[in-house]
């Protein structure tokens, strides 16, 4: 494959929650020309002092790298091949850097229709969230072509501290990325259910919470999650994750089980979780509000596991018969 671009300049497609700090942290390293669709988005982007072009191909010319970070396989595909697409764009030479999580199905067909333009697909779905993405904390698992990942490895690994090469073909790395959000969403669902038990049991939820961290229950989602739980409660929750993302990728592995033939009945029960929150409106809340479909409310302070507070009351006032 003869190149026609420079591999230190790089194009970022998407300057959302996760595409905005990854096109910053890049730009420490390149020359990055940042491009969405919401011109909020780009002016946000510009703020930082990152540069923006008027339309996605713009944004693509001269960059030996483009990196996709958008939200779904729709989205990948009207960017790549839609009315307003970067393909023609693409000079021969040129590697695309999939970051999104869009599931197996139509991986093979980007990668045939770009390989015809003398373009390569690297496959590369990330996790980590925003704030890791800014600080090149990122775990990113890779299917590529090995000569289209040597040509993206110095981008790949500025924004990531672990970079997992699971493949040797784009689609390998959606393989894997489904396999980690089956346990990631299962393991948010179950730290909801934990915690909104504790407070039903009248435990308080952060001594639970710091308790459960320290044994064999512990999990990175429930450290990570737990505390935004709990503030979830308040309305003070950052939203670094929206519960609607856990709708879409859980579908993919709902989708991709049924394909393989594979029973997933818990996540299949985390999924379920997840679509009530966004038939409840919760849909762009953070991730962690899906505590809100398991136990709507908190208990009121001071009451314990029999429903009665410190005085033998009812909630209500009432006396209660011991």
């Amino acid at each position: 494959m003869t190149s026609d671009v420079g591999q230190a300049t790089v194009a970022v497609l998407g300057l959302g929650a996760m595409g905005l700090p990854m096109a910053t942290r890049l730009a420490g390293a390149f020359t990055v020309t940042g491009y969405d669709p919401m011109p909020a988005s780009r002016e946000r982007a510009e703020t930082t002092g990152l540069s923006c072009a008027a339309t996605a191909a713009d944004a693509v010319v001269g960059a030996g790298i483009v990196l996709v970070a958008v939200r779904d396989a729709a989205q990948v595909e009207g960017v790549l091949f839609g009315g307003d697409g970067i393909a023609p764009a693409l000079a021969p030479g040129t590697v695309v850097v999939m970051t999104s999580t869009v599931g197996m199905d139509a991986v093979a067909s980007w990668t045939e229709r770009l390989d015809d333009l003398g373009v390569a697909l690297v496959d590369a779905p990330l996790s980590g969230g925003p704030v890791r993405a800014g600080d090149g904390d990122l775990l990113i698992v890779v299917g590529a072509h090995p000569s289209a990942l040597e040509a993206a490895r110095p981008v790949l690994e500025r924004l990531a501290s672990t970079l997992t090469v699971v493949g040797s073909k784009p689609g390998d790395g959606q393989a894997l990325k489904t396999v980690n959000q089956l346990l990631c969403g299962v393991h948010i669902a179950a730290a909801a259910e934990a915690l909104a038990l504790a407070d039903a049991l009248g435990l308080d939820q952060q001594l639970a919470l710091a308790a459960l961290e320290t044994g064999a229950a512990s999990s990175f989602m429930l450290s990570n999650r737990g505390p935004r739980m709990m503030h979830g409660y308040d309305g003070d929750a950052d939203v670094l994750s929206r519960l609607d993302i856990f709708v879409k990728d859980l579908g993919i592995v709902g989708k991709a089980a049924r394909t393989a033939g594979l029973a997933t009945p818990v996540a299949a029960a985390a999924e379920q979780l997840f679509l009530l929150g966004q038939t409840q409106g919760l849909g762009t809340a953070d991730d962690s509000s899906v505590i809100r479909v398991v136990a709507p409310q908190r208990r009121t302070a001071g009451t314990d596991a029999t429903g009665t507070d410190a005085t033998g009351k009812d909630t209500d006032g009432t006396e209660t018969a011991r």
